[in-house]
C-alpha cells in the first residue's frame, strides 16, 4: 500500500535552502515545486505506512532549521515554517491507513519537534485550514492564549520561529492557479475567485480560491484548491474563470489524478507541465485509466 505526504513549506526564494529540506524528507521525492511569490515550496513524497510519518518528521526538523516564519513573506496565507503536511489516500482502501498515519505524524510533529499540530479535514468534523489560517500566526497565538483554540498535539504556544502546522488525512487535492490576462488586477482576481469559490454566485462544488497579485511576475492570479476533482475537474475551473476575465496560462502545482483533467482544453498551456511526472498514476506506475475522448491532452509549453 502507497501513501502520499504533501508538506508545504514557507519557503519558495532560496533554492539552497529548498534543495536541503526536499533532501532531508529522504523519501521518494515525487515532485517538489517552489513559488517565490507565494514563498512556498510543495513537496510530495509517496511511502508506506508506518514509515511515511518519520520521512515527513525528517523534512519538517530541516524546514524549521531554515525558516522563521516571523519574517517571511509571502502571496500566499501560512501559520508556520511547515504549513500544513497531509496524508493522502488514493483509494478507500488505503483511508484508513492514512487516517492512523496522520495522527502519528500530528504526535511526532508536537513531541519530537515541539510543533503545536492542528487537525484539520475529516479527522477533525470538517475544520478548514482557512479557519484556522484567519488572521495569520499572530491571530493564532492570540487565539490559543485565549483558550478559543487548543492544539491537538504539541505545546499549547506557537514555537518561536516555526510559528504551527496543520495535519490531515485526504484524497487528493489538486492545487490549480490561474494567471489573468492584463489588465487584471488583483481586485478582479478578489472577485473571480469569490464568484467561483463553493459558496459563490458561480459557486464550484468542493473549490476554495482566493484571489492574489504577483509581485515578481506582474500578474493577477486566481489561485484554487480543487478538493473533489470527481465533482468539479479542471475544465470546469478554467471555464468558470473565463466567464470573467481572459486567462494567460495555468499551473498545476504538484500531482493530480488523470480523471482530473477530463475535458481540458487542449489549447490552454500548463508550463512545466509533464504528464509522467504530475499525474498520480504516471508517478507511481500504475495503470492509468483512458481518458474520455473530449479531453485532449494539456499542452506543455508556455
Amino acid at each position: 500500500m502507497t501513501l502520499l505526504a504533501v508538506p508545504n513549506v514557507s519557503e519558495g526564494r532560496d533554492l539552497a535552502n529548498v534543495a536541503a529540506i526536499a533532501a532531508a524528507f529522504d523519501a521518494r521525492l515525487l515532485d517538489a515545486h517552489s513559488d517565490p511569490d507565494h514563498n512556498r515550496s510543495v513537496f510530495t513524497l509517496a511511502g508506506e505506512p508506518g514509515a511515511l510519518a518519520r520521512h515527513v518528521l525528517a523534512g519538517a526538523r530541516e524546514a524549521i532549521a531554515r525558516v522563521d516564519i516571523g519574517v517571511q513573506r509571502g502571496a500566499h496565507p501560512r501559520i508556520g515554517a511547515i504549513d500544513v503536511a497531509p496524508i493522502v489516500y488514493l483509494d478507500d482502501a488505503s483511508r484508513g491507513a492514512a487516517c492512523a498515519e496522520a495522527l502519528v505524524l500530528g504526535d511526532m510533529l508536537g513531541t519530537v519537534l515541539e510543533l503545536p499540530v492542528f487537525i484539520y479535514g475529516e479527522l477533525a468534523q470538517g475544520r478548514t485550514r482557512a479557519e484556522l489560517r484567519r488572521g495569520g500566526p499572530q491571530e493564532l497565538a492570540r487565539r490559543i492564549a485565549s483558550g478559543e483554540l487548543t492544539p491537538d498535539f504539541g505545546p499549547r504556544r506557537l514555537h518561536p520561529t516555526a510559528g504551527a502546522v496543520l495535519v490531515a488525512a485526504r484524497a487528493p487535492l489538486i492545487a490549480f492557479n490561474l494567471e489573468l490576462e492584463p489588465p487584471a488586477n488583483l481586485d478582479q482576481a478578489r472577485e473571480i475567485a469569490a464568484m467561483i469559490r463553493e459558496r459563490g454566485s458561480d459557486g464550484l462544488r468542493g473549490v476554495r480560491a482566493i484571489g492574489l497579485y504577483l509581485d515578481r511576475r506582474g500578474v493577477a492570479q486566481v489561485s484554487t484548491n480543487v478538493e473533489d476533482h470527481t465533482t468539479t475537474t479542471l475544465a470546469a475551473v478554467v471555464a468558470a474563470v473565463a466567464r470573467h476575465a481572459g486567462i494567460a496560462r495555468v499551473e498545476l502545482v504538484g500531482l493530480a489524478p488523470s480523471a482530473a483533467f477530463a475535458g481540458f482544453p487542449g489549447d490552454l498551456p500548463i508550463p512545466g507541465f509533464d504528464p509522467q511526472r504530475h499525474v498520480i498514476e504516471n508517478a507511481l506506475g500504475v495503470t492509468v485509466p483512458a481518458q474520455p475522448p473530449d479531453a485532449p491532452p494539456p499542452r506543455t509549453g508556455a
